[in-house]
């Protein structure tokens, strides 16, 4: 079983919060079966995972809350605190007085009592459930902060939440959010990854004592919406042979190296302990500097996703 480090996180209490470097995402599309979905973290249990990213929105709260039910029941672990859980406030309920039911159907799902790490998933409000993409102008609304982040510390007084944070957020809302915050975010939940390294967000984040998470760190390449551009860069397959690596293996080794940790998902069973076998090399300065220069592109945009709207496109401009 592989052993992963972890790192220590912001905390506004005495309880000291660290979490391991590498997560297993438990998105998919299509969404996974729940036997499948259960099996697969079952499996990375077993490889050494030990935290694991879901979302109300992914529709995977219920079975990782299966699976570790049936860990534990099977003795894989011996108590839930050996696991870091994080779960997100979806859009559709990011105002202040939908948060607390939010984070406790989500605790529900999970057959928990207290998230690890809370964190407010997308960086604006829809004005309703959505069903299906593109969504209607007047669906996608601003986002206030200062109200939805009052509920969000609500949730770690009332020891719901371990800790809280934010996905997605750019340089102007962290601002924003740090002008008023009495907790501040423990986390940036970020796409980030070789071919959309973020130097500036995460510059401003490690001078705020924001640590930054990166989804997406391989490019998302086998999902819908992503590409190849990180997989199929020639400049990091190079590097992954002179060193007996995978691209894969390489491209997360450089997000490491960054000071940044990572959720990573596979359900192949190689893959998923490939993704944690990142420990045992450095890349050298040459490798370092190579990589800096690969072509820069967001895999994913809020208004590829939801349309070209006024709000998401500043967004998706600034970051």
């Amino acid at each position: 079983m592989a052993k992963v480090p972890s790192v220590t996180l912001s905390s506004s209490s005495d309880e000291i919060l660290t979490m391991p470097i590498i997560g297993m995402g438990t998105s998919s599309y299509p969404r996974a079966d729940p036997e499948t979905a259960k099996a697969a973290i079952l499996e990375a249990i077993r490889a050494g995972y030990r935290h694991f990213d879901t979302a109300f929105a992914y529709g995977s709260e219920q079975d990782l809350g299966e699976a570790i039910a049936e860990a534990l029941r099977i003795g894989l672990i011996n108590s839930r605190d050996e696991l870091f859980i994080t779960t997100k406030l979806w859009a559709s309920f990011a105002e202040k007085d939908l948060v607390l039911p939010s984070i406790k159907a989500s605790l529900r799902n999970l057959q928990l009592e207290c998230i690890d790490m809370y964190i407010i998933h997308w960086p604006f409000k829809l004005g309703k459930e959505v069903k299906s993409m593109p969504v209607e102008r007047d669906l996608v609304q601003p986002l206030d902060i200062k109200s939805v982040w009052e509920a969000m510390e609500e949730c770690k007084k009332l020891g719901l939440a371990r800790g809280i944070g934010v996905s997605n957020f750019t340089c102007s809302m962290l601002e924003e959010l740090l002008s008023f915050a009495e907790i501040p975010p423990a986390v940036n939940q970020l796409e980030m990854n070789p071919a959309w390294q973020l130097k500036k967000l995460r510059d401003f984040c490690k001078a705020k004592g924001i640590h930054v998470t990166a989804y997406s760190p391989l490019g998302a390449a086998r999902t819908k919406w992503g590409d190849n551009r990180v997989l199929g860069s020639d400049v990091i397959e190079e590097i992954a042979l002179a060193r007996g690596k995978t691209t894969a293996q390489i491209s997360l080794r450089w997000v490491y190296e960054q000071g940044v940790s990572i959720v990573t998902k596979s359900y192949n069973k190689e893959r998923m302990r490939q993704n944690l076998d990142i420990f045992d090399f450095c890349l050298t300065e040459e490798e370092l500097e190579k990589m800096s220069h690969l072509p820069q592109r967001k895999g994913v945009t809020f208004a590829s996703l939801l349309g070209p709207h006024d709000i998401v496109l500043e967004i998706d401009a600034e970051l």
